[in-house]
């Protein structure tokens, strides 16, 4: 009896305790300690977005999730918030991990598979990737080749992707590893496009 009048008595202290917190605008301080980290982290990473161009012009409907380091490369993640698209940017300084000539050249199944293979004992990887087409597209304000890809991953939510793959060297000799992914029955080559011709150099 005197346990349950115990629980009792906390639940109603624990009551008044929200309803005093509350009175004296503690609802609307929780509010605004969490706008203010929200914009102080989304500050952030459009300062760390710099450093791989300009995306001043991108369509609203991308978002940068955030910057990383990936296999020790630097390395810029977006999101086409409606498809759920994500494109991503790798900045392999002076050495590129694919060059222009590798995207045109025939064996490019082959590297792909050795750079997927150099990463496979991270979180996620990659196998039985097949180029399925090629062509150019526009980044950074440049024309440069790019091949659409599919493939199979472990560990993710799906196990079949599709995507394209393309590489620029940059005014300051910087090596840039442009990639687009998706589950491939919703891959979009026309979203990958409209992402890389919005960033400027």
């Amino acid at each position: 009896m005197f346990r349950l009048i115990k629980i009792t008595f906390n639940a109603i202290l624990l009551v008044l305790a929200i309803i005093g917190f509350n009175a004296i605008g503690g609802q609307k301080y929780v509010e605004f300690v969490k706008y203010n980290v929200t914009k102080c982290f989304q500050e952030r990473i459009q300062e760390n977005a710099k450093k791989f161009g300009d995306f001043s012009n991108l369509h609203e409907e991308f978002e940068i999730d955030n910057t990383i380091n990936l296999f020790g490369y630097k390395g810029l993640i977006a999101e086409h918030k409606i498809s759920g698209q994500k494109m991503c940017i790798i900045d392999s300084k002076k050495t590129p991990l694919l060059t222009q000539n590798d995207i045109k050249n025939s064996d490019l199944e082959k590297k792909l598979q050795a750079l997927a293979d150099k990463f496979k004992y991270q979180s996620v990887s990659f196998h039985e990737i097949k180029i399925t087409s090629k062509g150019s597209i526009i980044a950074y304000e440049k024309s440069i080749p790019y091949a659409r890809f599919e493939a199979k991953a472990n560990k993710l939510p799906f196990s079949d992707l599709a995507g394209m793959v393309s590489s620029i060297t940059l005014a300051d000799g910087s090596e840039k590893l442009l990639i687009s992914l998706n589950e491939k029955k919703k891959y979009s080559q026309l979203i990958s496009e409209e992402f890389f011709k919005g960033i400027k150099d």
